[in-house]
């Protein structure tokens, strides 16, 4: 590599790019010989100090309220990269389009702080900091979440993946139950979830706790349509969100009965598959619309299978 073409990949790349190899220190040095003046002449000076700025903050984005690690990164969702920090999850999108779906989740979070019931706010993240950041020419929208503290989380789609032959109804009862909270506190504060899926709903297992996570994809304004959809799971989704029109509880409820539909498996009992797909006709004006009367049908419904409600041990 020459001086010039050492110039030209620091004044253009990001921190991740120049530093994101297996000795990224020797990559440092490498570089800072190459660009720095007595090398590269006046002309690197600019280079220079541009790639020392960035080895100091490799690994680290910045925000007006706070700067977060991008050391320990968690998993990858949808959309975005999650990294693990001590506020939670940095979220951060890999692809610049998708900036207004991430601008959605740091909306739809902020309406359920505002104007949701507190008793159930646990059951959605938290947001703690959204903002648009920069790197390499590159705008991209990152969202700082938290969720409630307590045991370790696993996805619906860990449980499905684990029970293949299919969940105890019993066991799905809670994660239904405390799902159609979550729906109710969202639905009372005007927001549509419009994606749950098997990857968005966490539970902890030991608190029998439901977290309702990855709000990219809702709906928080009267008339406003679900913008984009998770490819893989085209099939999970109610009719009128792929014919793009208005979508309502009846959307977010004929999904949660879907998923638990299919984590039961062929272990349901005969009233609750029923009672699912009475949540997913095809008309909406046919399907449950309020989470909290469809929450009272489904305990009287459990009632007369298994009797009064009682903790239940659940492991993985």
């Amino acid at each position: 590599m020459t001086p010039l073409e050492a110039i030209a990949l620091v004044e253009t790349a990001s921190a991740e790019e120049l530093f994101g190899g297996d000795d990224p220190a020797r990559q440092y040095r490498r570089l800072a010989r190459l660009t720095h003046p007595d090398t590269a002449g006046p002309g690197g000076a600019r280079a220079f100090a541009r790639l020392a700025e960035l080895w100091h903050s490799r690994g680290t984005i910045r925000s007006p309220n706070g700067r977060y690690s991008t050391g320990q990164k968690a998993f990858e969702g949808d959309l975005a990269n999650l990294y693990r920090i001590p506020e939670g999850h940095l979220k951060l999108v890999r692809d610049p389009s998708c900036n207004d779906l991430m601008a959605r989740e740091a909306k739809a979070l902020r309406r359920l702080a505002e104007r949701g019931d507190p008793r159930y706010l646990p059951y959605v993240p938290r947001l703690v900091d959204s903002f648009r950041h920069k790197d390499a020419g590159l705008v991209r929208r990152a969202n700082v979440i938290a969720i409630s503290a307590g045991k370790p989380t696993h996805s619906l789609a860990e449980v499905q993946a684990r029970r293949t032959d299919g969940l105890d109804p019993r066991d799905a009862a809670w994660m239904w139950r405390r799902l159609l909270v979550a729906l109710g506190l969202a639905h009372r504060a005007g927001v549509v979830h419009g994606a749950v899926l098997p990857e968005h709903v966490l539970i902890q297992a030991d608190d029998h706790g439901v977290i309702l996570v990855d709000w990219c994809y809702s709906a928080a304004e009267p008339g406003e349509r679900i913008a984009a959809i998770v490819p893989r799971h085209r099939d999970h989704y109610p009719p009128e969100v792929l014919a793009k029109e208005t979508p309502g509880p009846f959307t977010d409820l004929a999904m949660a009965a879907r998923l638990m539909a299919d984590l039961m498996g062929d272990r349901a009992p005969q009233p609750l598959r029923r009672f699912a797909d009475g949540c997913r006709l095809a008309s909406p004006r046919q399907r449950p619309d309020d989470a909290w009367r469809l929450l009272a049908e489904l305990d009287e419904l459990l009632h007369r299978l298994y009797g009064p409600r009682k903790y239940r041990p659940f492991t993985l």
